[in-house]
């Protein structure tokens, strides 16, 4: 050993092995603010199923038509055009299937013009592939622009004899599909199920109704003397719909001699059932966006679905968005969608704003808080969705369902039942979280869709 390397004092390894050291909780990357979980209302549920009572509506249809493509052929889904107001409860798939022959393709250019406002409605005109923007004439000579349509929206010339109210542009090279009217009443002639389906849509679309598609009720304003007033009742909607209990759920397994003896300063088995309890939080969240059932992302109602006029989100779109509803609670979109608009603010010379919200810092747009969310999906394409919703029971908005209580309730909603030790000596635990979310009425959630995130 050289002068150099002699010691004159305690080495550090040495040292370590009379010493002790500070030591974190174990840590996830995966666990993330959960904003939806915290601001949500929860309205605790009794029998387990929660029944959303409303008004009957003479709103039908309204979904999405699907579409084959085989080379440049393009040809929509059979059994989709009864999303189509017009052919809603129409069961016959042969029907469905000559309904679809009728259709006829059309090829447009960005910038075509597809139909002119005062054009007699003669057919049905369905988005196949692309972007088509209404456009309006305004009361100055501006042209103003409307809603934008993708893949699977029609422009709601439902029903023959009148006038469109706006032309239609292409933003993007659009395939669409064109039904005829006529061609449908000829077939209608000869195939009476499809002759009843069409008497159905025009008494609906003839009963007396708000403009939001209830059932009107019959009042009497403004009169003096002593007219005889109207007699009215409230009808309900014949089929509300109900919502089951989700659940999210996993065994943890610890050893009995790792939680008896490794126990200090952290017990191992409750650090274990933390990290647990995270992870099956985070599923909650993932699955209250994006199950197919329930989940947020799929119960828009298809008149408060938007799309971005020009790919990112702009403030223009979430004005758009904003308007569609009262009491807007919060916007909730991906990082990534959340940074595009602030770009989009950016190149305009716009400062969107902070609130505090919640005990903390967030960006805003028109004093609406912006919240991120991971568990909103972003597409290869690089586009995502941005939700806005209205919530509580007593506004009329989206509400979070649990159950009021739980078998071994650690949390709200989340119970962790020991289920016993095996042969083994390992201890099993069940953790179970309860959940599901209800729109009371359509217009309490939007969403802005297709909004490109890398631009």
């Amino acid at each position: 050993m050289t002068e150099s390397e002699q010691r004159l004092s305690l080495g550090v390894e040495a040292a370590r092995t009379l010493a002790t050291t500070t030591k974190t909780a174990p840590l996830a990357r995966e666990i993330t603010p959960r904003w939806l979980l915290r601001v949500l209302p929860w309205v605790e549920v009794e029998a387990g199923v929660y029944r959303v009572n409303r008004r009957l509506t003479y709103l039908a249809g309204g979904g999405k038509v699907s579409f084959w493509q085989t080379g440049s052929r393009v040809r929509a889904v059979p059994p989709s055009l009864t999303e189509l107001p017009p052919l809603h409860g129409l069961e016959d798939p042969l029907l469905l299937d000559a309904l679809a022959g009728l259709l006829e393709q059309r090829e447009y250019a960005r910038g075509d013009t597809i139909a002119r406002a005062g054009d007699p409605a003669g057919e049905l005109l369905l988005v196949a592939r692309g972007r088509v923007a209404e456009v309006v004439e305004g009361p100055y000579g501006d042209r103003l622009a409307g809603r934008v349509l993708a893949e699977g929206e029609h422009d709601g010339s439902l029903l023959p004899g009148g006038r469109r109210a706006a032309t239609l542009e292409a933003r993007t090279a659009c395939t669409v599909l064109a039904l005829p009217w006529r061609q449908v009443e000829a077939l209608a002639g000869e195939r009476p199920a499809l002759r009843a389906t069409l008497d159905r849509h025009r008494a609906r679309a003839a009963a007396p109704r708000n403009k939001h598609g209830e059932a009107a009720i019959a009042l009497a304003a403004g009169h003096r003397g002593e007219p005889v007033l109207p007699g009215t009742y409230v009808d309900y909607d014949p089929g509300p719909r109900e919502y089951e209990m989700s659940v999210s759920q996993t065994v943890l397994r610890v050893h009995t001699r790792v939680a008896d003896l490794f126990n200090d300063p952290m017990d191992q088995a409750a650090e274990q059932l933390r990290l647990t309890v995270e992870s099956v939080r985070e599923s909650q969240e993932r699955e209250l966006l994006n199950d197919p059932g329930f989940g947020l992302l799929h119960n828009v109602d298809a008149r408060q679905r938007l799309h971005a006029r020009t790919g990112p989100p702009t403030p223009e779109d979430l004005d758009d968005l904003l308007t569609r509803r009262k009491k807007s609670r919060f916007f909730l979109a991906h990082p990534r969608a959340v940074a595009a608009f602030h770009r989009q603010c950016t190149a305009r010379g716009v400062y969107p704003g902070v609130v505090e919200f919640d005990g903390a810092v967030v960006p805003a747009w028109r004093g609406v808080p912006i919240l991120p969310c991971d568990k909103i999906p972003v597409t290869p394409a690089g586009t995502s969705t941005i939700l806005c919703m209205r919530t509580g029971e007593p506004d009329q908005g989206v509400v979070g369902l649990r159950p009021r209580e739980v078998p071994d309730q650690r949390e709200p909603g989340l119970g962790v039942t020991v289920t016993g030790i095996d042969a083994r000596a390992v201890m099993s635990h069940l953790v179970s979280a309860y959940y599901s979310a209800a729109v009371l009425v359509p217009d309490a959630l939007g969403a802005l869709e297709d909004v490109e995130v890398w631009r």
